[in-house]
């Protein structure tokens, strides 16, 4: 089949190549940049696996920037826009998605919509009440940054918000291009698919924020957390997986999916889901007010990114964290390579890992990795396991 991908982040991208493998593709993103490295077989993200794929030589795959040459002809039209929570309206911004919808009705209103981007519950219907000619279906996904392409080659299970053919051969297509078989797959409403995406990623930032919250109680009253963790996680309901403190969820997911989903609870009671956002910020509050503690006059941040497989720092937890040293008076200096620049937030970027260790009181961990342990006295972080 033709298939256009709009949007070349982890999900676009994730999308593309898994589809690549058995129909033609063509990933369409308004940056020429990022098309230029597509197009040479490169890719714009750290995904080892997209980076492979990219550069096999073995997917029907192109870039392009004319959302008329991407459009025409397609047969499925999968939209991977990011949509960003908005604070002032509390809700996500759609606009991409919805911009995207409407080129897609006067360019090519037989092709099929498929939506990835995440969504505030109940926007698919208003969608297809807006735009009665098009087939518009929603599907969501459920990927890490680093393993995007990963876990849609292994799948924990397809959904997708809809009960039409259309529904069920998008459905097949997915399943074609991944390598595990009998992969649960279910058909629902389009607002039920909404709502498992947001409940799914709300679920996941409370886990954090639990085994946040244990640490938090620990650290101030002198306990073993790794002790407490292990003990409590021994428990085969509660799993030893995904318990590793830190200093807030981050990325690209969390922090926008509970916020929507709290909005989505406006007139609904509620107390766990806006708790959890509100936990994330106490956690930030708490980490600023231990580094604070040591009375440090420069303090070190070693990485923004929250995965060590990452190139992604957006909206990762240590920004909140260095917002709040700023406040203090704190001075602040940052070791990131892949930041690409020699300033973060008029924040000094230290290219040089031995000056920064140097220059440091404190060193801001959020993972600990071999590169900072032979200065450890200076590290305040919270990671037990050394992994995400």
């Amino acid at each position: 089949m033709n298939i256009t991908i709009v949007g070349t982040g982890y999900v676009g991208l994730a999308n593309a190549m898994l589809l690549a493998q058995h129909n033609r593709v063509t990933a369409y993103d308004i940056s020429k940049e990022k098309i230029s490295m597509l197009n040479k077989g490169h890719s714009p993200i750290a995904d080892s696996d997209i980076e492979a794929f990219l550069s096999s030589g073995k997917i029907d795959f192109r870039g392009v920037t004319d959302k008329n040459e991407a459009y025409t002809n397609a047969d499925y039209i999968i939209i991977s826009t990011p949509t960003d929570y908005d604070p002032d309206k509390d809700f996500f911004n759609t606009v991409s998605v919805e911009s995207v919808i409407s080129d897609i009705e006067t360019i090519s209103s037989q092709s099929v919509v498929v939506i990835k981007s995440t969504v505030p519950v109940g926007f698919t219907e208003r969608m297809r009440k807006e735009h009665p000619g098009l087939c518009i279906l929603f599907s969501p996904e459920f990927l890490r940054e680093g393993k995007a392409l990963y876990d849609n080659l292994y799948p924990s299970r397809i959904i997708v918000g809809d009960t039409t053919e259309e529904a069920k051969t998008f459905a097949s297509l997915l399943q074609q291009g991944a390598k595990k078989e009998n992969i649960p797959t279910l058909f629902m409403a389009p607002t039920d698919a909404e709502a498992v995406k947001l409940f799914a990623n709300t679920f996941l930032a409370l886990r954090v924020a639990y085994f946040n919250e244990l640490d938090t109680y620990a650290e101030l009253r002198g306990l073993d957390t790794h002790s407490i963790i292990s003990g409590v996680c021994l428990d085969p309901r509660i799993g030893d997986y995904y318990n590793n403190p830190s200093f807030g969820y981050g990325g690209y997911c969390l922090p926008k999916d509970t916020k929507q989903l709290r909005a989505n609870y406006a007139d609904i009671p509620n107390d766990l889901i806006t708790a959890i956002v509100e936990s994330n910020e106490t956690r930030k509050d708490h980490i600023s007010e231990m580094v604070l503690s040591r009375q440090p006059h420069t303090v070190g941040i070693y990485r923004l990114t929250m995965k060590a497989s990452s190139d992604n720092f957006r909206a990762s937890a240590i920004q909140g964290i260095i917002d709040r040293l700023k406040k203090a008076g704190v001075s602040i200096m940052i070791y990131e390579p892949s930041a690409g620049g020699t300033s973060f937030s008029d924040i000094p970027i230290i290219d040089d890992i031995a000056e920064f260790k140097r220059q440091s009181d404190v060193i801001l961990a959020n993972r600990i990795t071999e590169e900072i342990m032979d200065v450890k006295e200076k590290v305040y972080s919270r990671d037990i396991y050394k992994r995400d």
